[in-house]
């Protein structure tokens, strides 16, 4: 009789643990998620500094003639690829060795093959061509994605991109426009570069998928995801958003301009992973025609450093559900209306009691034209001593280090790109970097007529870690559990 009660004893405990096994994850921090934020914000502040005093001491002396000192911005991500001692054509993975914040380590495809994308049109998106960008970022392996010449890629659908994959639109004029645009769905290791990103529609799902919002570039349970010198407008939802668990990104060097809600940062105010969501946003140029969410938080810890905020409508920066925003060395410049001088907005609040602890700081910030920024919670207090304990650059530098926001020797878009006026600026090599490597030539939406044989170039050893298997984890643990109960009850 008493076999029955130790078999049916055995077989609670196991579905107990089955229990637990699959509600611990919720209690985890977020994959990625860094232990110290403060000490995150700090070492980009560190790295700053770094930079610009390599600039002045390279500047000042005279003996210095090298193009390593010449090329120096005092931008540390720039400096860290453009001004090394090989060519940066010649050494492109070299980039994944330059974010920092957040996203730093985001390695992209690095150590990947080199893939070449030749046909720059999207005519089969359940079975796309070799040589198209969507056969590209759908492959399983570590690949660093790079063009052949000048494209403007108009999207049928949503371009759904796999993990270890980077968009490297370096030599050339690429614009990606149309139904969909790119989709980072529970992947990581990201990094999208160099690209002209606008008039991005909803579209329809296709397989079991959904409809898509219309982002420019929709982060959805992601991770280590790196968004670097792109040039974003004029998308029906948002230019950026992330949601839903993602976290360890960097959102840096890219130009905004004419859009409504800009950024968005959380899924929802009761989302309890979101809190574990960590962002950089730095020496991005948020200009005109711009009206609200630069960003717009939920939760999290969000790092606003060495921006500049020329234009907008409503508000700069928002937030609800207790968002940590830590805004260092800016430069704010609010609009004439005298009813948006507030750089900051907590959304659907009802009173300063509500708000009164959430914990967001102004350092070192420029405030212009009136603009001022409602500070609340530790502020100054011990939470950022370490945060603090670097000044940041005066936000007068803010130009200097935004300088060459967006692409590359690409046009500076205060009209707003359209999708109707496409005009690649490939005369001076693709984007002003033929003197860095440039490619030559345009495509829009043509096919490669060559073999595809060339699409894979350079081939370089993968150490990409592959991707964890939670769940045949716990089945392997189960198996065990289950088997040890049939040798107890023999």
């Amino acid at each position: 009789m008493l076999l029955p009660n130790f078999s049916n004893t055995i077989f609670l405990l196991c579905f107990l643990f089955t229990l637990i096994a699959a509600t611990k994850p919720l209690n985890l921090t977020l994959p990625h998620q860094h232990p110290s934020p403060d000490s995150v914000a700090l070492h980009v502040i560190r790295s700053v500094n770094e930079s610009l005093a390599r600039r002045q001491l390279g500047s000042s002396s005279s003996s210095s003639s090298s193009s390593s000192s010449s090329c120096r911005t005092g931008n540390p991500i720039d400096d860290c690829w453009k001004c090394s001692d090989s060519d940066w054509s010649s050494n492109r993975q070299r980039l994944a060795d330059c974010s920092i914040g957040f996203g730093h380590g985001t390695l992209g495809g690095k150590n990947g093959k080199i893939y070449v994308v030749t046909d720059s049109s999207d005519n089969n998106p359940t079975n796309p061509t070799p040589g198209t960008l969507r056969y590209g970022v759908i492959q399983e392996e570590p690949l660093w994605i790079v063009f052949s010449s000048n494209m403007l890629i108009r999207l049928k659908q949503e371009l759904i991109i796999n993990s270890y994959k980077t968009l490297d639109g370096r030599g050339s004029a690429v614009h990606i426009t149309g139904n969909g645009c790119l989709t980072l769905q529970y992947v990581q290791h990201i990094i999208i570069h160099n690209l002209h990103i606008y008039d991005c529609k909803p579209s329809a799902g296709f397989e079991k998928r959904g409809r898509s919002d219309g982002d420019g570039i929709s982060i959805f349970g992601s991770q280590k995801i790196w968004v670097d010198h792109c040039s974003m407008s004029h998308c029906t939802d948002g230019l950026i958003d992330a949601v839903m668990g993602s976290t360890a990104i960097t959102i840096s060097n890219n130009y905004f301009t004419h859009h409504d809600e800009v950024m968005l940062l959380g899924h929802d105010d009761n989302y309890a992973p979101d809190t574990g969501m960590q962002v950089t946003i730095a020496f991005n140029h948020f200009g005109q025609g711009l009206v609200q969410r630069m960003p717009r938080c939920r939760r999290g810890y969000i790092h606003v450093v060495n921006n500049d905020f020329t234009e907008w409508k409503m508000y700069a920066i928002g937030g609800s559900g207790n968002p940590t925003i830590n805004s260092q060395g800016n430069r704010y410049a609010a609009p004439s209306d005298p009813s948006a001088k507030e750089v900051t907005k907590r959304v659907d609040s009802k009173d300063d009691g509500e708000w009164a602890n959430w914990n967001w700081r102004t350092e070192g910030d420029l405030m212009e034209n009136g603009a001022f920024f409602v500070a609340s919670g530790e502020g100054m207090s011990s939470m950022y001593s370490k945060a603090s304990s670097v000044d940041p650059k005066a936000a007068s530098l803010v130009d200097q280090l935004t300088r060459n926001a967006g692409v590359f020797g690409g046009p500076r878009d205060d009209q707003g790109q359209s999708g109707n006026s496409y005009s690649p600026y490939g005369g001076d090599g693709g984007g002003g970097m033929d003197d860095m490597g440039g490619m030559s030539g345009t495509t829009r939406g043509s096919s490669s007529s060559g073999d595809d044989s060339n699409v894979f170039q350079m081939i370089f050893g993968s150490d990409a870690p592959s991707q964890p298997r939670l769940t045949l984890l716990f089945s392997l643990l189960m198996i065990s559990v289950l088997s040890l109960s049939t040798l107890f009850l023999w």
